[in-house]
């Protein structure tokens, strides 16, 4: 289980309540009790807890309708029923009502931590199974090495001096510099590498979904919430949350997670139950947040906030010692994974490769050695195979007659280069371009830019 489990024991005698108080506190747990269905249901409303023991048999409001209003308001929620009558019939229905087990009185202390570590265990996988299928859906970035420059080796040191630490670090630098795998690794070098890395793609979420994103919502809270939803920061819990392009986010969703950052606590969509979390905040951006700031477009207080301890990421322009590295080390990722046995890149294929701009930084890179280990006819790559969109890295645009380049030629290396850019992303092209993806897409066919 993720740290401290927070269990809510439901049951009319007290004898039995402070029992299992004790027995569950002793081993590091967090235990609220409730002597009716009632109270429970109260204090289940205004707090999240990850576990509820529920006797079945109780006066007023029995067990068993507790249960069902329990799952009924999360489905997922964990409970074991006490009963006291060992029966088969009754912990059939509470089975079916959606208890996780039932322990029969008398129990052994013992016997209550064992299903009770057995019910925080399956919750515990649960969250991970979210997770799992949360990051399979992920676009991660390069996996690259470090590099051998100056700044590079500067950058890993910094990372390796503030791992271990819990502080919040701001990672900055250019479209696809690797701002991620730097996170990636700030959470490898920390105390809580064992735990869940999950990462919040702020540039593709929707504003009005991302407060369900990061915070979870319940069932009927909104149209199209037809279940229960954990958010990121609960699949985080004792890991470390990613903010990936930060400066994306509006300014009511800024107040909203300064607050979070602040309390350590979140509230899902349409509840009232406080979650607490215990979380490491790494954010990135590609953006200038102190101009942001200064128009107001960025809160001063969250990025004074985030920004603890500032990393930035040096361009691949700014690092082209470390280019023919890079390059041989996607080379054999790409022999491997495309089964090809493209031995070396030639002399003159990596002098086009360290005097490119690379607007598109490593993925720019990663993306050129890939396809050329695909187009590559021979087992060495020359300069005509490092294509991009059918072109090679050093086409120029072709003059008239006057030595002037025809405005055609102009616009379609323009559109090239923006493609680039944003990693071939058409809706950010088209936005950056001044036109509408409509008709990017007709100049796309015109050009025959696949």
């Amino acid at each position: 289980m993720l740290g401290q489990a927070n269990i809510l024991v439901i049951d009319d005698e007290e004898t039995m309540r402070d029992s299992c108080r004790q027995t569950l506190c002793r081993d590091g747990n967090r235990v609220e009790v409730a002597g009716n269905g009632s109270k429970g249901l109260a204090m289940l409303g205004s707090e999240s807890f990850d576990l509820v023991i529920l006797d079945l048999r109780m006066p007023g409001l029995s067990g068993m309708e507790v249960l069902k209003k329990i799952k009924q308001d999360d489905p997922e929620a964990m409970v074991i029923v006490i009963t006291g009558y060992a029966t088969v019939e009754s912990a059939v229905e509470a089975m079916k009502s959606g208890a996780y087990d039932f322990i029969p009185k008398p129990f052994t202390p013992d016997g209550l931590r064992a299903i009770v570590k057995r019910a925080l265990d399956r919750r515990e996988l649960a969250l991970e199974n979210v997770l799992l299928r949360s990051e399979l859906k992920a676009s991660f970035g390069p996996d690259v090495t470090v590099g051998q420059s100056k700044l590079m080796k500067q950058v890993e040191e910094l990372v390796q001096k503030v791992g271990p630490t819990d502080t919040t670090v701001l990672i900055t630098g250019e479209s696809g510099t690797g701002k991620e795998l730097v996170a990636r690794a700030i959470h490898r070098h920390s105390c809580r590498r064992d735990k869940p890395f999950v990462v919040v793609d702020c540039g593709s979420l929707v504003e009005n979904l991302f407060e369900s994103e990061l915070f979870g919502h319940v069932k009927g809270s909104f149209t199209g919430a037809v279940a229960t939803k954990y958010g990121r920061f609960e699949l985080a819990n004792g890991g470390t949350l990613f903010f990936d392009e930060i400066g994306n986010i509006g300014v009511n969703t800024q107040t909203k997670l300064l607050r979070v950052l602040q309390e350590r606590e979140i509230t899902k969509v349409g509840s009232s139950q406080v979650v607490k979390v215990d979380v490491r905040i790494v954010a990135a951006t590609n953006k200038d947040l102190q101009k942001a700031v200064k128009s107001g477009a960025f809160r001063d207080d969250l990025f004074y906030r985030l920004s603890v301890v500032p990393i930035a990421l040096p361009p691949l322009r700014e690092r082209r010692d470390d280019i023919p590295l890079l390059a041989k080390h996607f080379l054999s990722k790409y022999n491997k994974k495309r089964r090809k046995n493209i031995v070396a890149i030639s002399e003159r294929a990596m002098r086009a490769l360290v005097e490119y701009e690379w607007p598109g930084n490593v993925r720019e890179l990663e993306n050129a050695i890939e396809r050329a280990v695909v187009l590559a006819e021979n087992d060495v790559i020359e300069p005509s195979d490092l294509l991009y969109y059918g072109l090679t890295l050093e086409t120029p645009s072709r003059p008239n007659a006057h030595g002037i380049p025809r405005l055609a030629d102009v616009e379609k290396e323009h559109i090239v280069k923006t493609l680039k850019m944003f990693d071939g992303h058409r809706g950010k092209t088209a936005e950056s371009l001044g036109i509408d993806r409509k008709t990017l897409r007709s100049k796309l066919r015109r050009y025959g830019i696949e």
